[in-house]
């Protein structure tokens, strides 16, 4: 029997009454009424107030007993006469006889544990430097405990899909996927680094050319990027599965199964059903600014380039026009406007916003209407199906930029006038990405995964364009969120070395840094399809929050530190000299 607790504190009820008991966790609230004492004594299950009446040896017991420390108590439970109906415990108290202090608190708590302290009145910085404490709270508590089970339903429905759970390294080899790699030094090979992999891509299609049909694991993935608040910085985890002879329909087929069982089992909000709406790259970028739209916001952007191509107003001359109306405006100010005027132009680097109004008799009013002219005015409502009392912005600037920040607004708008529906989970496909892109420096470079099929294969890459060129990869969106990424693989040598020869890498660079694909490429490859849905992202939309560190267990904060225990650090020069790195310390600078 279990010395220090017979039972959880959030588990005892009336049919208790009269039992003998032993109770075990954390003094939350002490209420010391002279002669009598009340302790809420809290729990990983719940909450149960325990009395201290007049005993002279109890007293003596719990007279230095302080918030937060660990304790046991003994003693029967009674029914309450004055019962709380906001907790489950509510209608039964224990009358202690016997209290032990297991874990004394010795020190003055940093915040208040059962306060809100993902609402900004605890500094992030001292939660995340007391994380043990932060996790005690309880609606964090909760969303580590959400997701544990969310993992567990992710294993259950993959199982239930036929997929194998293998293992891939992580002292891999760097690989080009999108950000920075992190480097391991090696001690037995000086000079030489392995790579926290970025993902298990590579050893993902090594399993299926070794003749696995279902492969998944949840991946720990480390990448070297900036932290934001939907992404946590260094490392994240993925449901990461592979499928043989498997085309992008087939993973369609099994993430929209999946995916919404995750969703549906954990949270009690509606989702759209299966199958999930696809949209292409290029649409999603016309009309909603982004390759992850927020579908629960009814807004979409239009082009007005081809009515304005002969305007005499200079803020719209030569340049690509984005519009987005809104409907029932009449009761908007010219102070709404203006305010969001001024945040696109501080947020998101618009130039302006310009916008007018309809009326009552279709006419355009306030904001730039008398540089609209009678039949640019007819053709943009009838573009946007502009009626009574809506409004219109415009969003001027290079074709790019144009669409971001069109984007930006559309998103912004939708929050500041609640048109946001509330209570759902909209997913779609994001489909048909551009194999390539440019970079900063005018180069062609990937625009998504290398290792992914471009559409129509050699071929493909032999005649056409490389910026006209699409690749079978996909993305899953969430509520405005990216929520999973995949591809149909490459599995053909000679479009792995055209493919990396558009990018600027040889066919010698191709077998140095990718020479185990390379190589396997040779052994009768199948045909092989994947995708790694984001653990943490999913977890924080589930949980609710709009920070993926309230879904962490012990996350690093905004400049990627880990505050508790104090990483990265400095290391001492024998451990530099044991992996033969010497440190030039006129560019080292505490940060």
């Amino acid at each position: 029997m279990n010395e220090y607790r017979t039972h959880n504190c959030g588990e005892l009820r009336i049919e208790n009454v009269g039992q003998e008991v032993r109770l075990a966790g954390w003094v939350q609230r002490i209420r010391n009424l002279g002669k009598m004492k009340f302790i809420d004594l809290r729990d990983e299950f719940g909450i149960t107030q325990i009395i201290i009446s007049d005993d002279e040896e109890m007293d003596k017991k719990t007279k230095d007993l302080t918030t937060e420390c660990a304790v046991s108590f003994s003693g029967k439970v009674s029914e309450r006469s004055s019962k709380n109906k906001d907790i489950p415990t509510g209608d039964i108290e224990i009358i202690a006889t016997d209290v032990r202090v297991l874990g004394k608190c010795r020190n003055v708590l940093p915040f208040e544990i059962n306060q809100k302290q993902n609402d900004g009145s605890v500094r992030e910085d001292l939660r995340l430097e007391y994380r043990f404490l932060d996790l005690r709270n309880d609606k964090i508590h909760k969303n580590i405990l959400l997701r544990s089970r969310i993992l567990k339903t992710m294993r259950d429905e993959m199982d239930r899909e036929g997929f194998t759970e293998i293992q891939t390294p992580i002292l891999a080899n760097s690989s080009p996927e999108g950000a920075r790699d992190f480097l391991v030094p090696s001690r037995l090979h000086p000079g030489e680094f392995y790579a926290l992999p970025q993902a298990p891509q590579q050893f993902k299609q090594l399993l299926m050319i070794s003749g696995f049909n279902k492969y998944y694991q949840i991946a720990p993935c480390f990448r070297d990027e900036d932290p934001r608040a939907d992404r946590s910085p260094g490392e994240f985890y993925q449901l990461d599965l592979e499928m043989s002879f498997a085309t992008q329909e087939d993973v369609f087929e099994v993430l929209e199964r999946v995916i919404p069982n995750v969703f549906k089992k954990n949270s009690t909000l509606k989702i759209t059903e299966a199958p999930f709406k696809r949209i292409p790259f290029k649409e999603a970028m016309e009309k909603y600014g982004t390759d992850k739209p927020d579908l629960r916001n009814p807004l979409v952007i239009e082009d007005a380039t081809e009515i304005f191509k002969d305007t005499e107003f200079n803020a719209f001359k030569g340049k690509t026009i984005k519009v987005i109306k809104t409907d029932n405006m009449s009761d908007k100010p010219r102070k709404f406007f203006d305010q969001m005027s001024e945040y696109a132009v501080e947020e998101f680097g618009a130039k302006g916003l310009a916008w007018v109004k309809v009326d009552e008799e279709s006419n355009l009013t306030g904001g730039i209407s008398k540089f609209i002219s009678e039949d640019q005015k007819d053709k943009l409502i009838n573009l946007l199906d502009a009626g009574k009392n809506s409004a219109i912005f415009f969003v001027a600037d290079e074709f790019e930029k144009a669409q971001k920040i069109a984007g930006n607004v559309r998103i912004e708008l939708g929050k500041r006038l609640d048109l946001i529906e509330k209570d759902i989970f909209k997913f779609c496909w994001i489909v048909d990405f551009p194999m390539y892109e440019l970079s900063d420096e005018g180069t062609i470079d990937f625009n998504h995964n290398p290792f992914s099929m471009p559409q129509g294969g050699l071929e493909a890459l032999n005649t056409k364009d490389p910026l006209d060129i699409y690749a079978y990869q996909y993305d899953l969106v969430c509520n405005g969120y990216e929520i999973a990424s995949g591809a149909v693989r490459n599995h053909d040598q000679d479009i792995m070395i055209k493919a990396f020869e558009i990018a600027g890498y040889k066919e010698e660079d191709v077998k140095n840094r990718f020479g185990a694909l390379y190589n396997a490429f040779s052994y009768g490859t199948p045909p092989h399809a994947g995708a790694a849905p984001g653990i943490d992202r999913i977890i924080m939309l589930i949980a609710g929050e709009d920070n993926i560190r309230e879904v962490i267990a012990f996350p690093k904060n905004k400049k990627a530190r880990d505050l508790l225990m104090r990483a990265p650090s400095k290391v001492t020069e024998e451990q530099l000299k044991d992996v033969h790195i010497k440190l030039d310390l006129e560019d080292v600078q505490d940060s």
